[in-house]
């Protein structure tokens, strides 16, 4: 089961804050975070991991339905590398 915006924000509420101060607090996070990568910028949370910006180059690609080749366009994508710390707990003990 997927981690939605609304169980982060009622977790924030269970630590004592409105529910309206919990969505503004959650909702702020989430657009620093947003024009943050925007300007290209790495987002950097201790403990947790890193996002990143990176740049993917024009390639030649394939219709996967219909077999027919192109060309994708150059764009930049997103790339999350978690920590060390976050890691361990994934992977548990041994």
């Amino acid at each position: 089961m997927a981690l939605t915006k609304s169980d982060i924000v009622a977790k924030v509420h269970d630590l004592g804050f409105t529910k309206k101060k919990s969505v503004d607090i959650i909702e702020t996070l989430l657009e620093t975070i947003k024009s943050t990568l925007e300007k290209s910028d790495d987002v950097l949370i201790s403990g947790f991991g890193k996002f990143c910006v990176k740049q993917k180059n024009q390639r030649r690609g394939r219709n996967p339905a219909t077999g027919a080749d192109l060309i994708l366009k150059e764009r930049k994508v997103v790339t999350f590398k978690c920590s060390g710390k976050l890691r361990k707990k994934i992977d548990g003990p041994g």
